[in-house]
């Protein structure tokens, strides 16, 4: 009989949940999902919130079908790692209760931070050039938001946690997370991997309105949270005792499960953030004033480049935009797949047609608007589709040449994994832009095959994240960069898109402040 152990994971994506059984070898041996609905609510535009427990209930009917359908397979579970998306805080009052809905990430609302920070503070931040960075840091804290708009919810917050930590303590009855799943607007000191002694009093820690007393203990990766509770395992149908590991963000367990275990790679997620990551032993940040954030490697550093709006502009555009006309009717159940048929009747370069994907703000580019530059009476819906694909793909080739300036080396393929990397044809045009090699692999769903490899790393099937990655992850396609294309978009990312957001700084900077008046 085979007794070889399996892991369990929790994948909370922005879009939905996914609970998955993994073997050894990396395959995927069991997989339930639940696509949330909705994902979130805006009461008004831009805002993002959601009550945390219902993600948490899509996860329990996740797990309960896999107790169902997989009970040998969960016997042999011997570990737990669950990865989550990042940067949205749960308010817990003094009884562990939710104060109030948790604010997403993708929430775009502001604070106003009308009270100045210390004199000596700006002056500090001025001198580094960091002035900007820091008041949209301030802004972009919903500690700061809800402190100067609820003010009583602010007075009853006793915690104040990651959503991750939210889950494990439905799951184990601990509150206690991972560095790495603190990536964001947290006062932590990445470097060290610890909050700040004194965060309120704190240079950086104070621009985030919170006390060392409402932040919970950090348990590093590979480190045990806790086990599932008598409570967790009521709700989960997962029988108690099992251990929960400490794991990374989804982002980093995405970079470990595309095979990134040093920098001769670079992992690419296409999903509805795009980002682009490397890992590193030396803590570097990937470009001025962004830090380099924990890995769910031990010892090891996540360089990190993140486009807020990333392939959700797929989403936008088909909804907004996309729909063919058919003898004058109008079908709106269009399909990515349907576009992605049509990318190569557009050559490289769309025809002139360049866009810049700041549909959210990069912390490196305060108050900007995205732009779409080169229209034609000849531009079609194809063009404009292609457009966005090659947007995302410029402001990436952006990070990925900062990281290689950083690293001084060039980097010897993209890994590439989330929804957009289902598409040949996406992958193939991201080698071509990049110039570089693109390599797909045994799945999109990097995120959990990451946390898994995390689970076989904490219980000592592996000695090394090197190992796992051997035994785990298989390149399956490789896309070679077409070196006519690749001329034409170098030209393109050199003449043209480099240039453009110092073109157009103070416009977007006026546009920005213009839409933010509603």
């Amino acid at each position: 009989m085979n007794k070889e152990p399996l892991a369990l994971t929790f994948d909370f994506g922005t879009q939905s949940v996914r609970a998955c059984i993994y073997d050894t070898h990396g395959e995927c041996l069991a997989l339930e999902s639940k696509k949330y609905e909705p994902a979130y609510y805006s009461s008004k535009p831009g805002y993002a919130e959601m009550d945390p427990a219902y993600y948490f209930d899509c996860l329990c009917e996740c797990t309960k079908r896999l107790v169902k359908e997989y009970p040998d397979l969960l016997s042999r579970v011997e570990g737990i790692e669950l990865d989550c998306f990042r940067d949205s805080a749960v308010l817990l009052d003094k009884d562990h209760n939710v104060i109030r809905p948790m604010i997403l990430w993708l929430d775009s609302r502001m604070a106003e931070c009308k009270k100045p920070l210390p004199l000596l503070s700006r002056t500090l931040f001025s001198l580094v050039g960091k002035s900007d960075v820091i008041r949209l840091n301030r802004k972009r804290t919903m500690a700061n938001w809800i402190k100067e708009n609820e003010p009583e919810n602010f007075a009853k917050i006793d915690k104040y946690v990651s959503v991750s930590t939210y889950f494990i303590y439905r799951l184990t009855g601990e509150l206690k997370d991972s560095p790495s799943d603190f990536t964001g607007h947290y006062p932590l000191d990445y470097k060290n991997k610890r909050w700040y002694a004194k965060p309120e009093t704190h240079l950086q820690g104070q621009i985030f309105s919170l006390r060392r007393d409402q932040l919970v203990e950090l348990v590093d990766t590979q480190g045990l949270l806790g086990k599932i509770s008598e409570e967790g395992a009521k709700a989960t149908g997962i029988p108690a005792g099992i251990p929960l590991f400490a794991g990374g963000s989804d982002k980093s367990c995405e970079t470990l499960g595309s095979g990134v275990y040093d920098n001769r790679y670079a992992a690419v997620s296409l999903g509805t953030a795009c980002t682009i990551e490397t890992v590193t032993k030396k803590y570097k940040g990937p470009q001025p004033f962004l830090p380099a954030y924990p890995s769910v490697q031990k010892d090891v550093y996540n360089m990190d480049v993140q486009i807020y709006r990333g392939f959700w502009m797929i989403n936008w555009f088909l909804k907004e935009f996309g729909a063919y006309n058919i003898d004058d009717l109008i079908t709106t159940d269009v399909t990515p797949e349907e576009y992605n048929k049509k990318l190569f009747d557009i050559p490289a370069g769309s025809d002139g047609l360049l866009l810049q994907p700041y549909w959210g703000s990069p912390l490196e580019h305060p108050e900007v608007k995205g732009a779409i530059v080169g229209f034609s009476d000849y531009t079609t819906k194809v063009h404009f589709y292609k457009a966005i694909i090659e947007g995302i793909g410029y402001e990436l080739r952006v990070a990925k040449d900062n990281f290689e300036k950083a690293l001084g080396h060039k980097f010897e393929a993209i890994r590439v994994s989330g929804g957009g990397a289902r598409s040949d044809e996406v992958c193939q045009i991201l080698a071509d832009l990049f110039g570089t090699k693109v390599e797909k692999l045994q799945t999109v769903e990097t995120s959990s095959l990451g946390a898994a490899m995390g689970v076989f790393l904490s219980l000592g099937v592996y000695g090394s994240a090197e190992e796992a990655c051997a035994k785990m992850v298989r390149v399956t396609k490789s896309f070679t960069p077409n070196p006519e294309n690749t001329k034409i978009y170098d030209a393109l990312y050199a003449n043209a898109y480099k240039g453009l957001y110092k073109a157009l700084k103070k416009t977007y900077r006026y546009l920005y402040q213009f839409g933010s008046q509603k």
